[in-house]
Formats: C-alpha cells, structure tokens, sequence
C-alpha cells in the first residue's frame, strides 16, 4: 500500500506535465515542418549561386519536399498503430534532424535535393501523429484549448517562410535556414521523450500496400502538377490529362478502400456529420485562405512597389492576432456555437479578403496594418473552429485514422490554395506585363475579390451543422469527458 500510494503522486505529476508540454512539443516541429515548405523559397537565388547551378535547376529543393509530404502522411496512421506515437514521433523528429543537418552541409545541388527527401517523410509522419497525440491526451472538453496552440504553426509558417528566409540569406547564408532546425530539434526531441504519451492501436491491422500505392501515386502527381502549374514548358493538353489521370488514382483507391475492412484511409469517417464539414467544408474555405500567402507579397511588392523587408513586416501582424486569438476563441465558442461562429467568420473572412482588392498606393499603411490584424484574427478562429470540430464526434479507436485522413486533405489543401491563387491571378494578368505595376495591382484586385466569393461560397457548407455540434469541445463542463 505504501509503495501503491507513493506512485499516485508521481503519475498525477507525470500525467500533468504531459498536458502542460505536450502542445508546446507538437506546436514546435509543426512550425519547423510549416516553415521549411516556404523558407528555403526565398533563399533559391542564393543557393544556386553557391552551389553553381541555375535557380529553376533547384525548384526541386521544393517540390521533393512537398511531394514525399503529400505521399507519406497516409502512411503515418498505421505506422502510429503498429509501432506506437511516441515511437514514431520521435524516429521521425529524429530523421527531421538529421536531413536538415544535411541540406545545410550539402556541397552539390543534387545531394541537396536527395536530403530533402527523407526530411518531408519524417515531416509527414510528425504532423498527423502530434495531432493524434493531442486528442487523445485531452479530454474533448480541453481539446479546444489544447488544440489553439497547434493551429498556430500552421498560420505561423506560411506567412513568416518568405520573410525569415530572405531575412537569414541577407544576413546569414542560406545553410542557416537548415541549421535552425537542429537546436530547435534537439530540443523538441529532449521534450518529447519526456512528455509524448504512446499510444497504439486496439487492434493490428495490416498495411494496405495497394491503397497507399494508388493514394500515394495520386497524391504525389497532383502534389507535382500543383507546384509546376505556371513554370513549367508543358502543354495545356498534357496538364489535363496527367490531372485526370491523378483524379482517376482517386476514384480507384475509393473503389478499393470500400471492399476492405482495413484500408489506408477509411472513407467511412466522412459518414460523421462533424467530420465531413470540417474536413470537405474546411477544404473549399482554405482554397481561399490558402492562396493568400502567395497574393499578399506580391500586392505589396509588385502592386505598390514596397521593398521585399517591409512586405515581411506587412505580414507580421497577421502572425501576431493569431496568436491573440487563441486566447478568445475558447470562449466564442463556448457563446456562440461552431455552428454560429463558422457561418459568421467565414464570411468575415471572404469580407476580409475583398478589402484587400481597394488596397492602392495611396492606402496609409496603418490600414493595411489593421486589415492584416483582422484578417489574422479571423483565419485564427476558422482554422480552431474546424480543427477541433472535425474530432467532435470521433471515437477513441478512431483518432488515429482520423488525424491521417484531415491532415492529407489539409495538406493537400494548402497546395491547391496556392495554385488557386496562382491561377485566378494569372488569368486577370492575361498577356499584361508583370513588370507593369498598374496592370498586376489590376489582377490581383480581381483575385481578391474571386477569392472573397468563394470563400463566402463555401460558408454554405457549415449551414449544415446543428447547434449542439460540436458543444462536447466547446463546452467548459466536458472536461471530463474523453
């Protein structure tokens, strides 16, 4: 009994750190693993410079990045099943490390491009896994607060890539942008051995090998066409049809997950009303969100010709009101309902979005300051609301698939974001010079104002919510509940 009541204390201790860390952990190596999809972008220049190459040579710094991302993130559920969270976690954090530490000692561009390889696998298990962890620790009346601080590096990374990167090659060299990563890791590692719980799934349950070859494939393709659309020599016909032979590896992975008991992503998590409009709704209103970290910069710099450090700085106050936010979210939700809120906000933010197309030469710039705190404001909210809704009605044995699946979409959502953008702006643009600021300031007005509709389009997906979705995360009476 003695040695029964002396351990009491130190697993309550134990259990209460874990709570207290464990967001801090996931919340660093998502920022790490969302900075470094946009980082090095600024810093290309300087790499082909160094390492004697061209710098179209070097887009596949990029895109091998961003393709083993899309690819692998499937296969992080099953891997968190079979081997354990903290287990994976930590080996991918560890390969994360290790990668970086290589793109930064890389001699040669190809050596540079191979190390970026193995470090989007380990970001793509890290990502849905931290998530996994994350919802399982916390009961569904803390997830909401709990879940606030991993939102963050997904609006973080995006929108302080360029800027931190162009900051670092101005007066560092574009190898620091890699050698942050290890202190950085290492830290994050130290934490994680101590505070990632490990959880493994109920039953084993095999690896679907010809799913993830079909998902994969298909993701990987569309991936690739996605981040070569507009800079590359391919005709408009082979676009369409690598594109639908991307949509057809789709549709045939859908066929084959549904004659399975145990396929890669299962599909029937969709039937849950919460999950389906997080998740499918989610993805529509990020399209419009998504290609805003790509159109901001250029408004700034092409349209009103402001220098590339203070277009960096423009985007400083969006980071910081979606930060503010966190601390406010919890309690709209508590008021208003995800229902209420996610029909509001997302037309807030489709307002938002069309103010940036009245935004000229003559704007002061605390307007421009105060809309980018706005638009924080609101994007913060949005991504609390869908993120925590999407586990609202998610079983326990069901977390791990479900983390896989809302990841992929995400992330695949960010790709066709930027894309979008890219697209709706290039057709406005027409045949116009993009040295002609009046004529890009022109197109990017009516982007922004084709990103306001659709987005407020897409507010029409959340009208499908009841009132009391998702109150069981919302609510500060169920934290008791799991």
């Amino acid at each position: 009994m003695a040695v029964f009541a002396e351990r009491m204390p130190a697993t309550a201790m134990q259990d209460a750190a874990t709570k207290r860390y464990l967001p801090w952990v996931v919340a660093t190596v998502l920022f790490m693993e969302q900075l470094d999809s946009t980082i090095v972008n600024t810093g290309i220049p300087a790499m082909a410079a160094s390492l004697g190459v061209t710098p179209l040579s070097l887009k596949a710094v990029v895109t091998s990045y961003t393709l083993s991302l899309a690819v692998c993130i499937p296969l992080s559920g099953w891997l968190a099943d079979r081997y354990g969270s903290r287990r994976v976690f930590l080996w991918a954090l560890t390969l994360f490390t290790l990668s970086s530490m290589i793109c930064g000692l890389a001699q040669s561009a190809s050596l540079l491009v191979a190390a970026r390889v193995p470090q989007g696998i380990a970001a793509a298990m890290m990502m849905p896994v931290g998530r996994m962890a994350i919802v399982r620790t916390f009961a569904k009346g803390e997830l909401l607060v709990a879940m606030n601080f991993v939102i963050i590096p997904a609006l973080l990374g995006p929108l302080l890539g360029p800027t931190v990167g162009g900051l670092i090659v101005h007066f560092a060299s574009w190898r620091e942008m890699f050698f942050v990563n290890l202190p950085v890791g290492l830290a994050a590692w130290w934490f994680g051995h101590r505070h990632m719980p490990d959880y493994h799934g109920e039953t084993a349950r095999p690896l679907d090998l010809r799913g993830f070859l079909l998902f994969g494939s298909g993701a990987g393709l569309l991936s690739w066409l996605l981040e070569i659309f507009g800079e590359h020599d391919l005709k408009s016909g082979t676009m369409l049809a690598l594109l639908l032979v991307a949509l057809s590896l789709f549709l045939a992975y859908g066929l084959h997950a549904r004659r399975l008991p145990h396929p890669l992503l299962r599909l029937q998590l969709f039937r849950a009303r919460t999950f389906r409009v997080a998740v499918l709704g989610g993805f529509v209103t990020r399209l419009g969100v998504g290609g805003m970290p790509l159109l901001l910069p250029l408004l700034f710099q092409l349209g009103l010709g402001l220098p590339a450090w203070q277009s960096g700085l423009l985007m400083m106050p969006a980071a910081a009101a979606a930060m503010v936010m966190k601390v406010v979210s919890t309690a709209l939700l508590r008021r208003f309902g995800y229902r209420r809120v996610l029909i509001v906000n997302t037309l807030l933010v489709a307002l938002i979005m069309a103010g940036f197309s009245l935004i000229t030469s003559a704007t002061p710039i605390v307007v421009i300051v105060a809309m980018g705190l706005t638009m924080g404001l609101a994007n913060s909210l949005q991504f609390s609301s869908m993120n925590t809704m999407a586990y609202a009605d998610i079983a326990d044995n069901e977390v791990s698939m479900a983390s896989t699946l809302a990841s992929t979409l995400q992330q695949m959502s960010l790709s066709f974001g930027l894309a979008c953008g890219s697209l709706v702006t290039a057709y406005y643009l027409a045949e116009l010079p993009q040295s002609n600021p009046a004529a890009v300031l022109g197109a990017l007005h009516s982007a922004f104002l084709t990103l306001a509709v659709m987005t407020a389009i897409s507010s029409l997906s959340f009208w499908s919510l009841r009132a009391g979705d998702g109150e069981n995360i919302s609510r500060a009476d169920g934290a008791d509940e799991k």
